[in-house]
């Protein structure tokens, strides 16, 4: 292969390596791949050979190899065939534009790889009863139904955010898989929108979640000077806000932990009031008692405020009125109306 041939082969690989950002080392790597099937298709080849490319002069030169039964080199000799830059050039021509679509795979999936548990945002691509597809750029992401919102709608050409749960190898590139259901979807949304809790002064401890409803988080302050709930609430309520914006208007409400687990029972249910709370450790129970008239908020439509108050502290929750609590007492019975996390 004349000198002038060379050359350009080395600039159609660095141009491919540009377009593609895959490196060039690993484009050479490739060709070299790709030459050595294509010098054991020729009649007399080595069983095994290695190809070398030289990086600044493209010179192409193949050493066949020996190896004995225990597969140790013994023996290595330059072979290279005469005009074999331009038979290798015909070639490997396939062989090597399947080298670049593997690396162009290989190289999505690692830069996706170590994103499991960030958030992403794409372009609504195609709707389907089963899934939608999301557009990320240079990769498209799937949100199956079971990671949807029941009652979002999405069109398509719309703007969405979604919170990656997995990446793995598919045979024609990485599939990754995103959620807008996930409780950390609405942990990394309030990362974006509060800086007390990107930098680490407010921590959220907890996260309690009936996606496309209703959200509870506990959150606590490193920093006794900062409030952990006026930081999350922002100004006027402007960062939570942008949250249950993003949520399409799913409710959210923040609570101050405490490692006192009566007290963070006691703040979750607020706004309810309550009167008393006492731990059974033995049955990982929170008896709670709260004036008559605020049991109905206290357990909330269908139970959901008590259900969730059981997920954001882990304790099973037994409320009762106070008239209810003085009957109890009266007739012996321990627990009344007791909810739990569920599934």
């Amino acid at each position: 292969m004349k000198k002038e041939e060379q050359l350009e082969i080395l600039e159609t690989l660095r141009a491919i390596s540009r377009e593609k950002e895959i490196p060039f080392e690993a484009i050479l790597d490739a060709l070299a791949h790709a030459l050595v099937i294509a010098y054991k298709r020729i009649p007399g080849a080595a069983k095994d050979a290695r190809v070398t490319i030289d990086p600044e002069s493209g010179e192409i030169r193949v050493y066949a190899q020996e190896y004995d039964n225990e597969g140790r080199l013994i023996r290595e000799w330059e072979d290279t065939p005469e005009n074999f830059g331009r038979i290798a050039a015909q070639t490997a021509k396939h062989q090597m534009a399947q080298r670049i679509r593997e690396l162009v795979r290989e190289q999505k999936f690692r830069e996706y790889a170590g994103r499991e548990g960030e958030l992403a945002t794409g372009i609504v691509r195609q709707t389907d009863p089963r899934f939608l597809l999301l557009d990320l750029g240079q990769i498209e992401a799937l949100l199956p139904i079971s990671e949807q919102v029941p009652g979002e709608r999405y069109e398509p050409g719309m703007r969405l955010r979604a919170y990656i749960v997995e990446v793995k190898r598919a045979s024609r590139g990485p599939q990754v898989k995103v959620s807008r259901t996930h409780p950390d979807f609405v942990r990394r949304l309030f990362e974006l929108e509060v800086p007390e809790i990107a930098s680490g002064i407010v921590e959220i401890k907890a996260i309690a979640r009936e996606p496309g409803q209703r959200t509870k988080i506990a959150v606590a302050s490193n920093d006794p000077q900062k409030d952990p709930v006026g930081a999350c609430v922002g100004p006027r309520g402007s960062r939570v806000r942008a949250v249950v914006n993003e949520l399409r208007g799913e409710k959210v409400e923040i609570v101050e932990w405490s490692p006192d687990p009566a007290k963070l029972v006691a703040n979750a249910l607020q706004p309810a009031e309550v009167r008393k709370v006492e731990i059974d450790e033995e049955t990982n129970t929170a008896h709670v008692i709260v004036p008559d008239n605020q049991l109905s908020q206290a357990i909330g439509r269908e139970g959901q405020n008590a259900r969730l108050v059981a997920k954001l502290t882990g304790l099973r929750i037994d409320i009762k009125s106070e008239t209810q609590a003085r009957e109890a007492e009266k007739s012996g019975a321990t627990e009344g109306q007791v909810y739990d996390a569920g599934p």
